[in-house]
Formats: structure tokens, sequence, C-alpha cells
């Protein structure tokens, strides 16, 4: 059935889940952020997908390492240390964790099993952040939502994965973003990229040209969710391309190609259709932008 691949997810059904979730996983990112190598373009601090939902990569912890999980099929959190440690807690139960009481529980755990650590409890690339530890408005977690989502996430990694194969140059695993809360592709030309303003990390990760694309669940001001590409620098022509398929479009405001959730997964092959959509982009934006194919391609 396509919904068991492509299931619905109607922003407006998943938007308290979603941003209670959407700090949560900040809160174990932010953890990340704090242990991890500083691997080029943030990749280090990304979570990976797995069988049962998102997780750290291993975290260094003195002579030991852990791993922190989102289980989105028993919807617990796990910390499993490399001494057998482990701890899990219940992300679905009558009365939800605020942010608040799930940066304390999770900071307290892991002191408690001799991993403590310090981070900055201060949301990233979201409006109107509030510490971690101040907000205490009530949770929500809608179990069938987030595994949903989760379930979308896996077979969008199959698409993403596929398409950069034949891709020879450098190129991101696919991977999840907790500060935007996307799943991430990134193939690289291999030149630098003319210097841009904004945080340290932006950056970084936009030093060098980019074509990415990915899957996200949306916000207030575009309430659905949807695949995207682009491409920085962005080259002439791209925004006014023809892109397959029909539904794709260009979003001025994001400075991205958009194609919905919806066109993805109503259409008769949703796999062929998001596939369309990635090899289209990619191939427009790197022939304008004078990419090197012949040496970056198999």
């Amino acid at each position: 059935m396509a919904d068991a691949a492509w299931p619905p997810l109607p922003y407006d059904a998943w938007k308290n889940t979603y941003g209670t979730l959407h700090m949560w996983t900040q809160v174990v990112g932010k953890i990340a952020l704090a242990l991890a190598p500083p691997l080029n373009h943030s990749w280090g601090i990304a979570l990976q997908l797995t069988s049962r939902g998102l997780a750290t990569r291993t975290l260094p912890h003195g002579s030991r390492s852990f791993t922190i999980e989102f289980n989105f099929v028993d919807h617990e959190l796990a910390v499993r240390a490399t001494d057998g440690a482990a701890w899990t807690m219940p992300l679905a139960r009558p009365r939800v964790l605020s942010v608040a009481d799930f940066y304390r529980d999770v900071m307290t755990a892991l002191a408690g099993m001799a991993l403590p650590v310090r981070i900055w409890p201060m949301p990233v690339e979201v409006e109107s952040p509030i510490r971690f530890d101040e907000n205490t408005a009530p949770g929500a977690y809608d179990p069938d939502s987030v595994n949903r989502f989760w379930r979308i996430l896996v077979r969008t990694e199959r698409v993403l994965s596929a398409a950069r194969c034949s891709f020879l140059g450098k190129c991101s695993p696919v991977h999840f973003f907790w500060g935007a809360f996307d799943l991430a592709v990134t193939r690289f030309s291999g030149r630098p990229a003319p210097p841009r303003e904004g945080p340290a990390f932006m950056r970084e990760a936009y030093s060098h040209e980019v074509i990415s694309h990915g899957f996200w669940p949306g916000a207030r001001s575009l309430p659905e969710a949807v695949f995207y590409a682009y491409s920085v620098p962005e080259p002439a022509g791209f925004k006014t391309a023809s892109i397959e398929p029909s539904a794709a479009y260009y979003h001025a405001n994001l400075g991205e190609f958009i194609l919905p959730y919806e066109a993805v997964r109503t259409a008769t092959d949703p796999d062929r259709t998001l596939r369309r959509f990635v090899d289209a982009t990619y191939e427009r934006a790197s022939t304008l932008a004078g990419w090197d194919r012949a040496a970056l391609e198999r």
C-alpha cells in the first residue's frame, strides 16, 4: 500500500507534536555538539537514521563512548554506553514532558551514568527561541504522527542515497539536521564559494559550492511537508529552469525549488517522482554553475 511507504502527514494535524519533538532533538543535538569531533560542515553532530528512529553518532566521553537514540517504534529515548550502562525514558505518556522537563531528565540521567555534559540551552534556527530550561509549556507527542514522520524519512533516505551513487565528488551522508529539522544530502563541486555572512556554522557549511536536496516537514510560513533543492551560490538561470515533475516550483523567499510531499505521496510511483525531482534539479544547477561533471560523475 502506498500509505505504508509514504503515509500522509498534514502539517496542522501534528504541528504541536512537531514543535515538541523539534526541541527535544535540539537538546540531544546540543549534547552531540558538545562532545563530537568537529567534522566538517557539522556532519559529526547530525542525527543518523536507524531501524527504529534517529540517533547520534557514537559520542566520546573520557575512556567511554555512548549514543542517544529516539526510538519512534517503541516511542522511547535510549542512552547506551560502551560499558553496558543504559537508560531509557518513554516519550509517549499521559502527561507529555515539557521541553524543560525533557532537558532536566536527560541531563540528570547522563550525570547519573557518569556521563555529565554541559550545553548551551538555547535553541537555534527557530523564531523566538526559549531556553530549554525555561520552556515549561505542555509538550505534545502523538505516536502515530511521529512514526509516520520517521517512515517518510526512511523512504526518502533510500531515494536520496540511490540518487547520489553516481556522484564521485565529495558528498555528505544522508542525515538529519536538528537545527532546521530536515533530512538532507549535499554534493560539492570542489570549488570554494564566495564568503557569506551569518553564524560561523553557516559560513563553514557553505564555504564551498554545493547542491543540496532534502525533506522538510514545513513551518508556519510554509505549512506543508516538502522536498527541496537548492544551489549555493545559486547560478544564473536556475530559478527559471524547467524542473520535473510539474508540481515542482521555485520558492522565491526560500531560494529553493520545492516539491510538495503530497505530490509525491499521491503519485503513481512516488519513488520515481522524487528521483525525477532530485535528478532534474541537480542536472540544471550543476550545468548552469559550470561544475566539471565529467570528473564528478560516474
